[in-house]
């Protein structure tokens, strides 16, 4: 062989191995356009849920909020139904984030009116920025397990809530810290749904009326040596 057609042969395997190293960039970008497809889909999907509830929706019409086609939408769902049980998880886990940054220990530490800031912020704030959460985790006709996986998230999250009280009730026994931890999180409840139906200042409203309401139901039960804080008690 020649030495230019060695050259020649080097080079062509010099630039085989460049292309070869460089190739798993490629699928690596396919994949984050896969995931921002995605996003897309499921965002569109949130608001078409939110619109015309989880019954009435349609790929379609999921594809329509998306701005893509019928057939776009197939490459990464194979149904409605699939759709919803993507992002019935991608709001769970987001969910069990939001609840474990609210019932921090540090909150013990905090006044009643603050301890109530601290830890009711996190939770509206999350299902006020995502009414689809609220679609689907309830209705029996939802499909997977998402029910039943926001049940346990909720006696998760009521355990929690009679950790934070039995600070504050220090002179209450265990079972009565336990109902007054379910009046406090079905109060809660009660007041989400009317706050998730305003918006605005109105909404704000209803957000300080929801803790007022709290913090009058509490604030009576609460030793005086423990008004600013659980742990007050123990400070010089």
């Amino acid at each position: 062989m020649s030495q230019s057609r060695a050259a020649g042969a080097g080079a062509a395997e010099d630039a085989g191995s460049t292309d070869r190293a460089a190739a798993p960039a490629r699928p690596r970008r396919r994949q984050a356009r896969g995931e921002a497809r995605i996003a897309q889909l499921l965002k569109a999907a949130a608001n078409v849920f939110c619109t015309t509830g989880y019954t009435a929706a349609s790929t379609n019409a999921i594809a329509r909020e998306a701005g893509v086609s019928p057939g776009t939408l197939y490459q990464f769902f194979p149904n409605k139904e699939a759709i919803a049980v993507e992002l019935g998880d991608h709001l769970l886990t987001r969910w069990r984030e939001t609840y474990g940054a609210a019932f921090l220990a540090d909150h013990l530490e905090l006044p009643l009116d603050r301890m109530l800031d601290a830890t009711l912020d996190p939770l509206i704030e999350f299902n006020c920025a995502n009414p689809a959460f609220t679609v689907l985790m309830h209705g029996p006709e939802i499909p997977g397990m998402p029910a039943k996986e926001h049940d346990a998230v909720h006696v998760t999250m009521l355990s929690r809530v009679e950790t934070i009280l039995a600070g504050y009730l220090a002179d209450k026994q265990p079972a009565e810290v336990a109902r007054i931890a379910t009046m406090i999180f079905n109060i809660f409840k009660s007041g989400l749904d009317v706050i998730m139906e305003h918006e605005g200042d109105e909404r704000e409203a209803y957000i300080r009326e929801l803790k007022t309401v709290l913090h009058r139901y509490l604030e009576p039960m609460i030793p005086g040596d423990t008004a600013h804080g659980p742990h007050s008690r123990h400070t010089p």
